[in-house]
């Protein structure tokens, strides 16, 4: 049964992704007055953000914004690119600037996980591994492999209200700055639901394999 429900997320997750692929090809020919680059400091500036620096990253669709150096990494396909998908990307990224900022609470925990569950995801499926082999001698190991894994969904669910709110102050800030209007924050507003659409899949796909571990180390 689990295993259809993982093939089921697996097939699911295929679409999410080839869809959203569709939707930024399809946007980035949409064009703006702005690039993502100025549509980034346009936003940050009018939040009163002046110690975040946006930058160019290699890769596509490799955005993301840094705390650490708060920093907003804007892909090569984003940074210079002056369309809706560059622009909803840009300000999606920069709402995590805001949230930082504001001290937005489920960012702060996601970040406070982050070396847990690094920590977590090097070694969960090695000790959960080793916890199969010696279940008959030492059957809490397998316990603690579960509990690794259980921090990686927790992660995965705390990350679903952080990229929500991203999006959601991204599009509010786009159309009331004039940025977009219309159908262009309609296009704008649909790339970022189906971004968030891939957290949700990872997020429930991940707690399935969870339950499946749990069903699995009390049989």
């Amino acid at each position: 049964m689990f295993w259809v429900i993982f093939i089921g997320f697996g097939i699911l997750s295929f679409i999410i992704s080839a869809s959203l692929e569709r939707k930024f090809k399809k946007f980035s020919e949409v064009a703006l007055p702005l690039t993502g680059k100025e549509v980034a400091e346009k936003m940050l500036r009018e939040n009163g953000i002046t110690d975040v620096t946006v930058t160019c990253t290699r890769g596509h669709l490799t955005d993301h914004y840094n705390p650490t150096d708060k920093t907003v990494n804007l892909s090569e396909s984003v940074y210079s690119s002056a369309s809706v998908a560059a622009a909803a990307v840009a300000a999606h990224e920069c709402g995590h600037a805001v949230q930082h900022a504001k001290a937005y609470a489920p960012l702060a925990l996601r970040s406070a996980l982050v070396p847990i569950v690094s920590f977590a995801n090097q070694w969960v499926m090695w000790v959960i591994l080793a916890g199969m082999i010696v279940i008959e001698s030492f059957p809490q190991l397998l316990w603690i492999g579960i509990g690794l894994y259980a921090l990686t969904t927790l992660f995965a669910f705390v990350t679903l209200p952080v990229e929500i709110n991203a999006s959601e102050r991204a599009i509010a800030w786009l159309q009331d700055a004039g940025i977009t209007n219309g159908e262009t924050t309609t296009m704008a507003s649909s790339a970022l639901r189906t971004a968030a659409y891939t957290y949700v899949v990872a997020a429930l796909s991940s707690l399935v394999y969870l339950l499946y571990l749990i069903a699995d180390a009390r049989r």
